[in-house]
């Protein structure tokens, strides 16, 4: 199994995240992220891998992809479009230096899930448990 890891660009924190997504499944079902490349490894994303998403420089949630497929974009250009899963799944929040595209993430090199309620902070807000986190309170 293989993960992506992807900047979230113009997102402020994973509500916000969760809203813009929200509104683009109500209008135009299913859930994709297109992207230019077509990841060379897909079979092994396919195998149960996520897309983690890099939101204000911390890797902090993930979705599964469900399938790639081939796409357009508006301008009619030939591109790969990840369907995801509607489910954002916070994660143990990690600084992420920025890139451009997206990245491989190895399986073991993931960071854990974090479960809702737990002393994580995983019930809080983003912003919030990443300020508490930063003061070494979490």
């Amino acid at each position: 199994m293989l993960h992506l890891i992807k900047l979230s660009v113009g997102i402020r924190d994973v509500e916000h995240l969760r809203d813009v997504q929200a509104a683009r499944l109500a209008t135009d079902p299913p859930l994709l992220h297109r992207t230019r490349q077509w990841p060379k490894r897909a079979a092994e994303i396919l195998a149960g891998g996520s897309i983690y998403w890099v939101i204000a420089g911390q890797l902090q949630c993930r979705q599964v992809v469900l399938d790639i497929r081939p796409d357009r974009r508006p301008d009619g250009s030939a591109c790969a479009a990840l369907v995801l899963d509607s489910t954002l799944v916070l994660v143990e929040p990690r600084p992420t230096k920025p890139f451009q595209g997206w990245r491989y993430l190895k399986a073991e090199e993931a960071p854990a899930d974090l479960a809702e309620g737990s002393e994580g902070g995983g019930d809080l807000p983003s912003g919030l448990r990443l300020a508490l986190r930063e003061l070494c309170l979490l």
